[in-house]
């Protein structure tokens, strides 16, 4: 059975690198054709192509030519494949701190109209250390339910992106000098509720003692910081709603 063999060429081709790189690759004795015709034409075996995948890895990982020679011999194809996997996985690990951090800004500028760049450097230097300091508050089995149940400015899902949309309306309530004891406010309470029972399955114990790590210093926490009129606004809100079905039992 013949061997089969590829061409300067049809490497060229199949692997996207320009005839130039591998005729140099050639003359310094990193890659060279293991086959030559009679005519001189000079041809690439199935091992050299290997070769080849094991040089154009190393120099993904930014390796410089003279050193990708010097351990080219010495590293399989496996434990190369295994350095590029961890290396890609680093990538990976770099580019959803982005997403996250991106996310974070985004969400920050829904809650805030004007942001200093002072304030964006710190929310996300503090997201970034304290990221899920404020879960060390509580149980093994609470952990569980409140890593997906609170809002977290990292996420775009529907309670985030709901919990953000109702900070904007307390905020617009205090700006506007609507009270808490309102019907503005008494719909705001509703939905807070209905969030919060949701989120924390039922669980009023653990709602309430989140809620007292809630207006702890965000510093201390890692959670996103809301000021003390919003906070007071929200519980007279929920106080005052709570009054009323009380009165109606």
């Amino acid at each position: 059975m013949k061997m089969k063999r590829w061409t300067t060429g049809e490497v060229s081709r199949q692997r996207n690198i320009s005839v130039r790189t591998l005729r140099y690759y050639d003359q310094i004795g990193l890659l060279m054709p293991s086959f030559k015709a009679v005519n001189g034409k000079r041809f690439y075996s199935e091992n050299d192509l290997f070769r080849l995948e094991k040089i154009l890895i190393l120099k993904s990982l930014s390796l410089p030519l003279n050193n990708i020679r010097s351990i080219l011999d010495r590293l399989s194809y496996k434990q190369i494949l295994v350095s590029h996997y961890n290396y890609l996985q680093e990538q990976l690990s770099q580019i959803e701190t982005s997403i996250t951090n991106t996310t974070s800004l985004i969400n920050i500028i829904n809650l805030e109209e004007s942001l200093s760049w002072e304030h964006v450097s710190k929310l996300v230097q503090n997201s970034q250390i304290n990221a899920k300091k404020w879960v060390d508050y509580f149980q093994d089995d609470e952990k569980s339910i409140l890593q997906n149940a609170v809002p977290n400015l990292d996420n775009n899902d529907e309670t985030t992106q709901q919990s953000i949309l109702l900070l904007r309306q307390v905020e617009w309530c205090i700006k506007h000098n609507i009270k808490p004891e309102s019907k503005k406010g008494l719909q705001i309470a509703s939905k807070l509720i209905e969030i919060s029972n949701e989120s924390f399955q039922g669980d009023t114990e653990l709602i309430d003692k989140f809620w007292g790590i809630r207006k702890l210093p965000a510093e201390e926490t890692g959670l996103y910081p809301i000021s003390e009129d919003v906070l007071e606004y929200v519980e007279r809100s929920i106080a005052y709603k709570s009054t009323l079905e009380q009165e109606y039992e």
